[in-house]
């Protein structure tokens, strides 16, 4: 990727946003080692779902793709990084339950695994948002280290959450470590954004397929570079992910062909359609798995699922 002239970079608006939540910290060189994880590591795979652009798809992939991996065998936890709390919501989380919440932990008020919520999923869990999560940005801004307090937080946490009473069937799923840790965050680049990607070993991105996601794509590849660059080197495109894809327009073929001709790879073959069921899930409080696991949104996510685990293997085997 060709890098942009510096001072007009620092002009965009987007890097005067991204150089305001970063702020003074001290820049990490670029590295030049893989960000992949080793097979035989102790810790989950940290994804990020990301998206400066709102409306894309960002929560419904991060709670029905986590719901997917679940079902399949993995143990996932999700945290919820958005201030609207949609996630947790079409999690069925409610707020009397969210006593605990990504807030907390941000601002240092509470370990990670205090805030961690069991969801009706068996093997998928949460740490919930709340509104509170508006006022984060303001209240860190003085902080050592403010980019990387969920970083330092994951950190700490043990690898198979909190110990909870809990009953027989669920003791040996939760004896099971956390295989995967997706962060959904909200549609801006601000200082929560940042976080999850520095805690993040790769950033997955669900991409509208309407002409207007294709600049928005185009900045948060930007944005990737330079926090890669700053703050998190082992930071990569995991994959792009369509999304809203209707066969029936041809705007959307030519979208998805345009991104496959510049990313080639990167972009999964699994595409997640247009779904009236996936729409509707979340107001019962229930990813489109649970609530009509037979409709076309529902099948989609757990091709994606199935087509990421083989993808997260491959990379795994080219890393070892």
């Amino acid at each position: 990727m060709d890098q942009p002239d510096n001072s007009a970079r620092d002009n965009r608006p987007i890097d005067k946003a991204l150089n305001a939540a970063v702020g003074s910290e001290t820049p990490r060189p670029a590295s030049t080692t893989s960000g992949l994880l080793a097979p035989s590591t102790d810790r989950p795979r940290i994804l990020v779902v990301a998206n400066q652009k709102g409306g894309v798809g960002k929560t419904t992939t991060a709670i029905n793709l986590g719901t997917a991996l679940a079902a399949v065998g993995e143990r996932v936890l999700i945290v919820d990084l958005d201030p609207q709390g949609n996630a947790s919501t079409g999690l069925g989380i409610t707020r009397a339950e969210r006593k605990v919440s990504a807030y907390d932990v941000l601002i240092g008020a509470a370990l990670i695994e205090d805030a961690v919520v069991p969801t009706k999923v068996p093997g998928l869990d949460i740490v919930p948002s709340t509104m509170d999560l508006l006022g984060a940005e303001l209240e860190l801004a003085s902080v050592p280290r403010r980019s990387h307090r969920l970083r330092d937080a994951l950190a700490r946490m043990p690898r198979h959450g909190k110990k909870r009473e809990i009953s027989e069937a669920e003791a040996a799923m939760t004896m099971r470590p956390y295989s995967y840790l997706l962060i959904d965050c909200p549609p801006s680049l601000n200082l929560l954004t940042i976080n999850a990607m520095t805690a993040a070993d790769a950033i997955l991105v669900p991409l509208q397929c309407e002409f207007f996601a294709l600049e928005g794509l185009s900045q948060l590849l930007r944005t990737v570079e330079r926090v890669k660059t700053s703050l998190n080197p082992r930071l990569e495109i995991q994959g792009i992910v369509l999304t809203m894809f209707d066969q029936r327009n041809k705007l959307s073929d030519q979208v998805a062909n345009d991104v496959r001709t510049h990313l080639g790879d990167k972009v999964y073959r699994t595409v997640i359609p247009r779904n009236v069921r996936i729409s509707e899930a979340p107001s019962y409080g229930k990813p489109a798995l649970v609530y009509d696991h037979r409709c076309a949104g529902s099948k989609a996510y757990m091709k994606l699922a199935a087509e990421m685990i083989q993808r997260e293997r491959a990379l795994r085997r080219s890393a070892a």
